[in-house]
């Protein structure tokens, strides 16, 4: 059930960039203008993360979830309606309100049925949704948009996540908090708000979990949001084709990366806490050749061969990325450290569309995604740094 949710989560967000040259020509929108577009979805997206978080820890979390998809349903609806850069902006800027409220509930959710023998599989099983989303709102919304209009597709996509909404109220249940996990001497105690985020940011491995994350999401946002575009100039393909090849190669070999990622970290976690840590590391670090050629190459072969790379590797670190959260707090601060997390990853990644943008004016579009190679190499030596002190410190896992 969460599958299909996150599967209409993501081809929501990804169905607008698809149809960037049509918005850029018929509303008269720049490419700046655009860059805002998307990131004004990741700015109040991140604004309420961290609260999304708070309230999944203390109320229904299949409540959040279903009230959350029927409320960004209604604002992709609107944004057939837009018709000038504001409205535009504004509808974006409600649906990342409304996905804001997703994951924390979701990952907290997924936690209370799988402890940590098979806590990074089932994530995983739920993050390829992701993929499959993006492929979804990046093809429909190409073909929809040349053939249709670029309003068509928001018409769609909106109209199904609200029958999902309406579906999924009969049956998605909230189970007992915790339950997966051997806790039950222990006593969940729930502070207030302020005290709550003080505590989970004065966690060092949290801090470097979340700096990668920004440093990771950046990178996967400046692909997302501008990957068809690119395409779409210096390939020459059509609108539908360019939404169809940014999307379906790097988010399927991320499906076969997300689920080779939850497998390796079941398996290394075993053997070391660090252990789902060290996966992601390797991803990113595997990742880093691959980048590079994305932006660098004019083969149509070796792009291919560059953004199935770049997806499978990526998969293996977007495996573990709640799941390694998980072996660093407490049951009782897990959604609001998810809030928390999502939140400053999806602000860093807010600023990416107007990067590249601006990048793009200076060096050229080729350059900026091959530039993304350089924040994948720091993050992932960050990453096996932490991991080596976690593993040899006398912290208790949580």
């Amino acid at each position: 059930m969460l599958w299909a949710v996150c599967f209409f989560n993501y081809a929501d967000r990804q169905a607008i960039f698809s149809v960037f040259p049509l918005l850029g020509t018929q509303l008269h929108l720049s490419a700046v203008q655009l860059g805002i577009v998307g990131g004004s979805f990741m700015w109040v997206y991140a604004l309420f993360g961290p609260f999304a978080g708070w309230l999944s820890d203390r109320f229904s979390r299949s409540s959040i979830i279903l009230g959350a998809l029927i409320f960004w349903s209604l604002t992709i609806l609107a944004t057939a309606l837009a018709r000038s850069f504001a409205e535009l902006t504004l509808v974006r800027a409600l649906g990342g309100f409304g996905e804001a409220f997703y994951f924390p509930a979701a990952m907290s959710l997924i936690s209370d049925y799988h402890g940590p023998a098979t806590r990074s599989r089932a994530m995983s099983l739920h993050q390829s949704s992701v993929y499959f989303g993006s492929i979804a709102g990046g093809t429909i919304s190409g073909v929809l948009g040349q053939y249709y209009g670029w309003r068509s597709s928001f018409l769609f996509f909106g109209a199904a996540g609200i029958v999902l909404g309406l579906l999924l109220v009969l049956v998605l249940k909230e189970p007992v908090r915790g339950m997966a996990d051997v806790l039950e001497t222990r006593t969940a105690k729930q502070s207030g708000i302020v005290k709550e985020f003080r505590e989970v940011l004065g966690n060092r491995m949290v801090q470097v979990l979340i700096l990668a994350f920004i440093g990771a999401n950046f990178v996967a946002v400046v692909f997302l949001t501008w990957l068809p575009t690119f395409l779409y100039q210096k390939f020459h393909m059509s609108l539908s084709m360019a939404g169809f090849n940014s999307t379906v190669y790097i988010q399927i070999a991320s499906v076969l990366g997300v689920l080779t990622g939850g497998v390796l970290a079941d398996a290394f976690h075993k053997k070391s806490r660090s252990g789902r840590m060290i996966t992601q590391a390797l991803g990113l670090l595997c990742g880093v050749p691959f980048l590079f050629l994305t932006g660098s190459t004019a083969s149509i072969a070796l792009l291919i061969v560059a953004m199935i790379g770049f997806g499978y590797f990526k998969g293996i670190y977007d495996a573990n990325i709640f799941a390694s959260l998980y072996d660093v707090v407490a049951v009782e601060h897990r959604g609001a450290a998810a809030g928390i997390l999502n939140s400053l990853g999806w602000l860093g990644a807010g600023f990416a569309p107007i990067a590249v943008a601006v990048g793009a004016e200076h060096y050229g579009m080729s350059a900026s995604l091959s530039a993304t190679a350089v924040i994948y190499l720091l993050i992932g030596l960050l990453l096996f740094a932490a991991a080596r002190r976690f593993n040899s410190s006398n912290v208790e896992q949580p």
